[in-house]
């Protein structure tokens, strides 16, 4: 397979390789823009790269999962009064927390609902403030999850692909269920109805797995580090678990939750203890309420830097950010961050921008996660990755540019790309989109898929890309937006990517598309923080989430790219 043998990019639009031109004059093809207020795309990326390095542990929302974990484990922890403050704010007025989806909404509503019951079941004194909101709260609440989620007559729930899922929800309604027979001897007016009650876990769903995990915990067996994402499953018997220790930075499994879990009620021992200021650390950045991971900084600066400079973003990347890719990376690849197993979905991610910012190293790190047609995201991994496997392609793809022509594994680079491409094109679905498991909307996995096979998928990859484009061109909403639930610039901009990048809007329909969808692009980047937080949380962890930082990198190269947009007639 050659790396020249590329009939799809032939056409990228001028923007991949040339600064933006000015909003009001004309693009390389002479085709005048109107109409759209400006933005400095120059200005936005020296804001975005110097927020990397202002920020070194990420950029990212809070949780409600994670935030009512907090509430529940560590009510000595600064910030609790904002963090209970917060489940309230965000409860819709369904009774539920989260995404419009029940199997989406399960698990931050059970944590919230834990958590607003461990603040009125609990000692005295953790209270913040009057109780009647709470417990109007904490009622929605129950009777939302055991009429749609965990009661016996709830319908069969189409269960996200989050992790842990099936540990984290019967170790919630464990919690849950201790504080409703806590309601027996601690009556709470406006509760009464539930005292005793119990919850069961979605049909379809036990408690044999948790069990085992918290066997094997207890029996003092070394846990798996994947599994400390979500320590706090194993309820109070986390608290101070010996086998384990904070990592440098304070957490353990870089997750608040599970450095809660691990300090336990009581609090730590001594006001030193690195995991109360890592947690001190990040309610500090997040103002009371945490996101589910973090940090996370691996993970964020490898994407920002690689789709910024794939899309030819105007950008100058300071050295120490190419060096906190490098540095990280050794013969299993890297992680996403400190507590963390490294993975081969980051360790794509940074070979990838390393290639892109000129400082390549080889992909060989990639091949401890092969397999016989795809490679995982990590050893023993239950199930597949569409993104991740199209960032493996793209990591030995553009390596591959940067190449010397004699260079002796080549051969093995460009067999390893063709075997990742074809079985990506296998797993293409009928519409022309695909789905992953990192995200909750399609545009994602089909953005990442389609623009990593158009590049480095060889001729055998025209139809898959074709039928990807005509997929995005029949999924825009009238508004010009893209989106599972609803439009969001996110999607929008991954939308918007894949149009241009595979062949830019030479086209008939796209150019259309794309200048439909500029307004949603420049809102989000013109509303400021405020208005990007309002933004929906789409990636995939214990919780949904949204990594600003990212997803305003997704949609400064769409709208970077948008500018080169060519009208047909």
């Amino acid at each position: 397979m050659s790396i020249d043998d590329r009939p799809l990019t032939e056409t990228l639009p001028p923007s991949a390789h040339h600064v933006s031109a000015p909003r009001g004059s004309r693009s390389a093809h002479g085709e005048r823009r109107t109409g759209s207020p400006a933005v400095d795309i120059a200005a936005a990326a020296h804001e975005l790269i110097a927020g990397l390095v202002a920020h070194p542990w990420g950029q990212v929302s809070p949780s409600v999962y994670e935030t009512g974990r907090l509430v529940s484990l560590t009510p000595w922890l600064s910030g609790h009064a904002e963090r209970v403050a917060y489940l309230l704010e965000r409860q819709h007025p369904d009774g539920t927390w989260g995404a419009p989806d029940h199997g989406y909404a399960l698990v931050p509503t059970l944590s919230a609902a834990d958590a607003l019951l461990s603040v009125l079941t609990g000692p005295a004194g953790t209270l913040p403030g009057a109780a009647a909101p709470l417990v109007r709260a904490a009622d929605a609440a129950l009777r939302a999850v055991t009429a749609h989620m965990c009661g016996p007559s709830a319908p069969v729930l189409d269960l996200p692909d989050l992790p842990a899922i099936e540990l984290i929800t019967p170790a919630l309604i464990d919690g849950i269920n201790a504080s409703l027979d806590r309601l027996r001897e601690r009556a709470v007016p406006g509760l009464d109805a539930w005292a005793g009650h119990r919850l069961i876990p979605p049909h379809g769903m036990d408690t044999a797995k948790l069990q085992l995990v918290r066997a094997l915990l207890g029996s003092g067996a070394e846990p798996p580090q994947k599994l400390l994402h979500a320590l706090e499953v194993l309820g109070p018997e986390a608290a101070g678990l010996p086998q384990l220790s904070p990592e440098d930075t304070g957490t353990i499994g870089a997750a608040p939750a599970a450095a809660a879990a691990w300090l336990g009620l009581q609090g730590p021992d001594e006001s030193g203890d690195p995991a109360r200021w890592y947690l001190e650390t990040v309610v500090a950045q997040h103002g009371g309420p945490v996101p589910c991971g973090f940090p996370l900084t691996v993970f964020e600066r490898g994407w920002v830097l690689a789709w910024l400079r794939r899309a030819g973003v105007p950008v100058t990347v300071p050295p120490q950010l190419v060096l906190s890719l490098t540095a990280p990376l050794g013969p299993a690849g890297t992680p996403a961050a400190a507590g963390l197993p490294a993975d081969a979905d980051t360790t794509a991610g940074a070979l990838y921008a390393l290639a892109l910012l000129d400082a390549p190293r080889r992909p060989d790190p990639l091949y401890l996660y092969e397999l016989d047609t795809h490679f995982c995201t990590w050893q023993g991994e239950d199930g597949a990755s569409i993104t991740t496997n199209a960032h493996v392609l793209e990591a030995f793809g553009q390596f591959l540019v940067t190449a010397d022509p004699g260079d002796e594994a080549a051969g093995r680079y460009a067999a390893t790309a063709a075997k990742v491409a074809g079985w990506l094109r296998g797993q293409q679905r009928t519409d022309g989109s695909w789905a992953d498991r990192w995200h909750a909307s399609p545009h994602y996995a089909t953005a990442c898929t389609a623009i990593a096979l158009a590049k480095f998928g060889g001729r055998e990859s025209a139809e898959a890309v074709a039928a990807a484009r005509r997929w995005v061109l029949g999924s825009q909403r009238p508004d010009g937006s893209w989106g599972r639930w609803a439009g969001t610039p996110e999607e929008t901009a991954y939308a918007v990517q894949l149009l241009m990048l595979t062949g830019g809007s030479f086209a008939p329909g796209a150019a259309a598309a794309v200048e439909r969808a500029r307004p949603a692009l420049i809102r989000s980047l013109t509303s400021g923080a405020a208005g990007a937080a309002d933004e929906p949380a789409l990636w995939h962890d214990k919780d949904l989430y949204r990594p600003s930082a990212i997803v305003r990198a997704a949609v400064l190269a769409a709208l970077h790219l948008s500018e080169w947009n060519v009208a047909f007639p």
